[in-house]
């Protein structure tokens, strides 16, 4: 199915995103954490806007949302479950529904846990999911309400996901993170390399995100809690997946 898709920085370490579906022409954006650099994005390539698609109610993911509505005047998404602390929002969603774009469909799936209500939009025809701060390039977001159980359940649901969809998250993280993979899963040979490139990604100012799930599958330990190298790592061969998850969770968060 023809879509593009344009990744724009934000902030200092922030993305949104741009979905056009190839067909009608119809615009998302995706989160909102800067107007500038996103009006600037839609006035380069003449687009208009047609819907904004809101992940969690952080400042820097809609904080730019008013600006942007006075020159781009769109439909506003986002999760019912989250709506007393969103922006005022014209469609309310929960998990489950969907969200049509020309002939783009968005599924909505609740990933609670980095915060209680925060949802991703997974797009079948376009192969791509938008993730924000659930899953991460190599991570996954601190959980400032949700519990560990909670949000390994939310990366479940994301793994189960077909393994050449794209990983549209949040933030430019992914130097951090792979600095921290390593300490729990040391001997992996694909995150090695991977590390060893995005290193030399971000020293040439390139970005590292979106990512391939195969990619996060194969690398990132908040996706590999059943792995039995990251479990001898930390001395948890006969624990439950929810608990080596949260073991990784608590080690990144005092890293």
């Amino acid at each position: 199915m023809p879509y593009e898709l344009i990744t724009i920085p934000c902030l200092s370490d922030n993305y949104a995103y741009l979905l056009r579906d190839g067909t009608s022409g119809k615009v998302a954006l995706i989160d909102v954490p800067e107007a500038a650099p996103i009006k600037a994005a839609l006035a380069e390539r003449d687009w208009t806007l047609d819907q904004v698609w809101i992940t969690h109610h952080h400042d820097d993911h809609v904080q730019g949302l008013g600006d942007v509505l006075v020159d781009y005047p769109a439909t506003v998404v986002g999760a019912r479950a989250d709506a007393h602390r969103l922006p005022d929002l014209d469609v309310a969603v929960a998990e489950g529904d969907r969200v049509t774009l020309g002939d783009l469909e968005a599924e909505v799936f609740d990933v609670s846990g980095h915060t209680i209500g925060h949802v991703a939009f997974y797009v079948a025809g376009a192969k791509v999911c938008f993730t924000a701060d659930s899953l991460m390039a190599l991570g996954c977001g601190r959980l400032f309400e949700g519990k560990p159980a909670q949000m390994w359940e939310s990366m479940q649901k994301l793994m189960a996901l077909p393994h050449d969809t794209v990983i549209c998250s949040g933030h430019e993280y992914t130097a951090s993170n792979a600095k921290f993979a390593l300490t729990v899963d040391p001997q992996n040979a694909a995150l090695i390399s991977r590390s060893n490139d995005i290193t030399a990604a971000r020293a040439e100012g390139k970005p590292t995100v979106p990512s391939l799930l195969s990619t996060e599958l194969a690398t990132n330990p908040f996706l590999r809690p059943a792995d039995a190298g990251i479990r001898a790592t930390l001395g948890m061969q006969t624990a439950s997946d929810a608990e080596v998850f949260a073991e990784i969770r608590k080690r990144k968060d005092n890293f």
